[in-house]
């Protein structure tokens, strides 16, 4: 190999490290509005907002160097103050993560890391992690989405109109809770009737969903 090419073959490795990752579709439902007025998030703070469930659909890239194309993982949160309230702390937060059953161990462990490296402090705690079978569908129009992860967990969405303008003074309150770019959406169905959060809830017709695309 001449002088010339070897860097040149250290750069291609370089940039190839760079590149790597994953990328794919993400879904969040919280129990307060993440689309709304002023007047509206300050009456639900800390009464509600609380808990929220998380999920990430890979469709492409690797993760710790394992193949994790088509694998969903998914996580439930329960924290101690509103989620996204910049004047309160949502730590400790307790969570429960499913990954999808079609995972082998490698790809479980995997999933679970991406989840943890894009959540920050709000999966430290976590209760359980369990294979389950996970649907994960976003629907032809705007907005629509559906998410089932075992028999525990499960959320549907549409998109906002006009009439879920209450106050004219809308905007995206709360920003998702990990690094996506992402749409609010209207919440039609949300429920969490699992164990280990010492919680369960049912919390739909809200405007507190996000649908979108995320990329580590």
């Amino acid at each position: 190999m001449s002088k010339t090419a070897f860097p040149l073959v250290i750069l291609g490795f370089f940039f190839a490290s760079l590149a790597a990752g994953v990328s794919g579709d993400y879904l969040e439902v919280r129990t307060s509005d993440i689309y709304t007025g002023p007047c509206f998030a300050n009456a639900e703070v800390n009464l509600t907002g609380k808990e929220a469930i998380l999920a990430w659909r890979v469709r492409e890239g690797r993760w710790q160097d394992v193949e994790l194309k088509d694998l969903t993982v998914v996580a439930v949160v329960k924290a101690q103050a509103t989620l996204g309230d910049p004047h309160a702390s949502p730590d400790p937060a307790r969570a429960v993560i499913m990954v999808d059953e079609r995972a082998n161990p490698q790809q479980s462990r995997a999933l679970v890391s991406l989840a943890r490296s894009m959540s920050g402090s709000l999966l430290d705690d976590v209760v359980w992690v369990k294979a389950s079978p996970i649907e994960f569908e976003l629907g032809a129009e705007h907005g629509h989405a559906r998410l089932q992860a075992g028999d525990i967990a499960r959320f549907e969405t549409r998109g906002l109109h006009e009439g879920d303008h209450l106050c004219g003074n809308e905007t995206v309150y709360y920003p998702p809770l990990v690094d996506a770019e992402a749409i609010p959406a209207y919440t039609t169905v949300h429920e969490f009737t699992g164990s280990g959060l010492n919680s369960t809830w049912s919390s739909p017709f809200k405007r507190s969903a996000f649908i979108g695309h995320f990329r580590q």
